[in-house]
């Protein structure tokens, strides 16, 4: 199954890793504008690396990296490695300090018909195309995607374990709260080990999706102009993230929707109507219930309208089977699913997966607060308040060859950019430790 080798790390020098806070930056489709103009502002932020700016972006970004190994800002690791990523992190109205465990390393760059590598969602070819651009320029990988592999012995966390107690550097606090921190393992008995238990795993995507397809189109476009290359090259590989899909720190918070329009002249009282035959509709006295009151249950969503009148909204089973789309009975059963059928399709017209992901009518928001607050203020019309993914039902349907409704799940937190860089270039795989782990 997947094939993962370790890497000679890039990262920022001793003194600068001092103070890594100030170089690391939000993934490249999570980063806000405000948050990018902030860090533009400093020189050696890594957003420079991945979200380049000028007429010629990927030529800046290339030009910048450049300089930055030259004059020792980004140095190499003399010797490669796996490397352990742990972040902890607490979630909103919770006491509990949860860690992340996981490891960054080189997985070979699957095709998705392979079924080796497995995606839950589509990707929009623009930011593909961008993120292939950038890697094609610069050969070098600013963020590790982030990818589930499942081992319910926990076999590798005792390395990892052990590896953590001797950090290279960490965050002190990233941009969403969570203390990350790097380290690495370089014993070669041990990254064997690493290297046979994934040997026997399928390895789903968690996140990351654009930059992996990234990759792919990299590879293929290197394929075709060198047929006779061995499979062993730099740009075969890409870096990611891997973590135990059986781990309970493992967490995936709900996306909620908003209806930022209705059909011209339907009213709140004719949109309840238009529900009523698919749906239970309970009024309910305080909206900040709502979570509360849909958590655990299946098909049910919490439904806030202009009036400040909110609502528990539940499919009425013996609909569900009206549910028509060609798709999988894993994807079916999901709860976004339902919402996207019955009420985008059903309700407002909005026919079809694909019309549905162009539609401008939907926001998609994390925060409850703000969906409330945003009707409030009447900037949407509606919220749809929906209970979280679980991880179950992200492997079933991963296993059955579907993708997700868009925005179906955000797994927290985000790994941040600029904390370990890799390069794909041909010389990163003649080091002779690394020839020690090819097969």
């Amino acid at each position: 199954m997947a094939e993962i080798q370790p890497l000679r790390g890039w990262r920022y020098n001793p003194t600068l890793g001092q103070h890594i806070d100030e170089y690391v930056s939000p993934l490249f489709d999570v980063v806000s504008a405000r948050q990018r103009e902030a860090l533009y502002r400093n020189p050696l932020n890594s957003i420079h690396l991945s979200v380049p700016r000028g007429d010629d972006p990927a030529g800046e970004a290339l030009h910048r990296l450049q300089q930055w190994q030259q004059s020792g800002v980004l140095r190499q690791d003399e010797l490669p490695g796996i490397y352990a990523y742990y972040q902890y992190f607490r979630l909103p109205g919770s006491t509990r300090e949860y860690c992340r465990k996981g490891f960054m390393c080189h997985i070979r760059a699957y095709d998705w018909a392979d079924e080796v590598v497995l995606r839950h969602e589509n990707t929009l070819p623009a930011a593909v195309n961008d993120r292939a651009e950038l890697l094609a320029r610069t050969e070098f990988q600013t963020s590790a995607t982030h990818g589930l592999y499942r081992d319910d012995a926990f076999e590798l966390e005792r390395y990892l374990d052990e590896a953590i107690r001797t950090p290279l550097y960490q965050t002190e606090e990233d941009y969403q709260g969570a203390r990350d921190v790097l380290a690495v393992i370089q014993d070669a008995a041990v990254i064997r080990r690493f290297q046979q238990v994934l040997a026997s795993r399928q390895v789903i995507l968690a996140d990351g999706h654009h930059r992996y397809e990234g990759s792919l189109a990299y590879r293929q476009a290197r394929l075709a102009a060198q047929p006779e290359a061995t499979g062993r090259e730099g740009w075969n590989f890409h870096l990611m993230y891997l973590t135990n899909a059986a781990a309970d720190d493992l967490r995936i918070l709900p996306t909620h929707r908003l209806l930022l329009e209705l059909p011209p002249g339907l009213t709140d009282a004719e949109f309840l109507t238009r529900l009523e035959p698919y749906f239970t509709v309970l009024p309910k006295e305080d909206p900040y219930d709502l979570p509360e009151l849909i958590a655990g249950k299946q098909w049910a969503f919490g439904l806030y309208l202009q009036d400040g009148q909110a609502y528990k909204i539940r499919l009425r089973p013996e609909v569900h089977e009206q549910l028509s789309w060609h798709t999988t009975p894993e994807v079916k059963a999901l709860d976004l699913t339902v919402l996207h059928f019955f009420v985008l399709e059903k309700v407002l017209g909005i026919v079809g997966p694909d019309a549905q992901r162009q539609w401008p009518g939907v926001a998609y928001v994390r925060n409850f607060f703000e969906c409330l607050q945003r009707v409030d203020h009447g900037e949407a019309r509606a919220a749809f308040i929906t209970n979280e993914v679980t991880m179950d039902e992200v492997e079933r349907v991963c296993h059955s060859g579907a993708v997700m409704p868009p925005k179906s799940t955000f797994f927290y937190p985000k790994t941040i950019g600029g904390f370990l860089f890799s390069s794909v270039r041909a010389e990163e795989t003649t080091h002779p430790f690394l020839a020690e782990f090819s097969r």
